[in-house]
């Protein structure tokens, strides 16, 4: 799969360098536009509509999440490059598909590449196909405590999980309810079942997914109607269930 790809940086010999390696280390990349500043950047992915943008940071008058800001809608994947660490929450944040930090790693390039190469080929591939479920219904119970006991839920009830702090809400068709354990301790605890963490905040029952939405990290609609958002480091993992 060919990537459509923009540079945003605002130093020319960076630019340059990032340019030099996607041409000789990512030959799936294809450049189609570069930007010096958040202005310009907008305007060259309005033009372009690219798969995969790589960003600088530090820009003039502004920086890199001014520009997202500026695009709620996006559709592209996000790949950060800056000299800056004390970015990456942040980024991950705005979803980033991959940050990495200058000067740039070959492998670490590739792999950036690799990784996004890997979501948009699967989002295609389910794009007009009929799927025959790999996930088993989630068949059993799980004990939930309570003050004065436990309740017993049936696990294919649960329609998504959501963290809470030191808390989880758990949600059901037609109903919320707050546990005292933290959402890592469902992860763990439904690992055997079709659950798939698809964000910091989130744990959802693949079988209750209705529809997918591509853009920023993307997200995931569940059968009650609530939109979840993905992150993009979770959105492999999530689309491996569909396959």
């Amino acid at each position: 799969m060919i990537l459509k790809s923009v540079i945003i940086e605002d130093e020319s010999s960076s630019r340059e360098i990032l340019r030099n390696y996607l041409a000789k280390y990512c030959k799936t990349v294809n450049v189609v536009g570069e930007a010096a500043s958040v202005n310009e950047g907008v305007e060259i992915l309005a033009k372009t509509k690219p798969d995969l943008v790589f960003l600088d940071v530090e820009m003039p008058f502004g920086n890199a999440f001014d520009l997202l800001d500026q695009l709620p809608n996006r559709s592209f994947e996000t790949v950060f490059v800056t000299a800056y660490n004390s970015y990456a929450m942040e980024a991950l944040n705005n979803h980033a598909a991959y940050y990495l930090m200058k000067p740039i790693n070959i492998d670490e390039l590739i792999e950036a590449v690799s990784y996004v190469t890997e979501i948009k080929e699967k989002e295609n591939s389910l794009e007009d196909r009929i799927l025959k479920s790999k996930m088993n219904k989630a068949e059993g119970k799980i004990t939930l405590p309570q003050q004065d006991g436990f309740q017993v839920l049936n696990i294919a009830d649960i329609l998504y999980c959501k963290a809470d702090d030191n808390y989880t809400e758990i949600y059901l068709e037609n109903k919320k309810l707050l546990v005292s354990k933290t959402l890592k301790y469902f992860e763990e605890a439904l690992a055997d079942y079709p659950f798939a963490r698809i964000h910091k905040s989130y744990l959802v029952n693949v079988n209750e997914v209705i529809k997918y939405r591509k853009g920023k990290g993307g997200s995931v609609t569940v059968s009650n109607g609530k939109e979840l958002l993905v992150s993009a480091s979770k959105k492999r993992k999530l689309l491996s269930y569909f396959e």
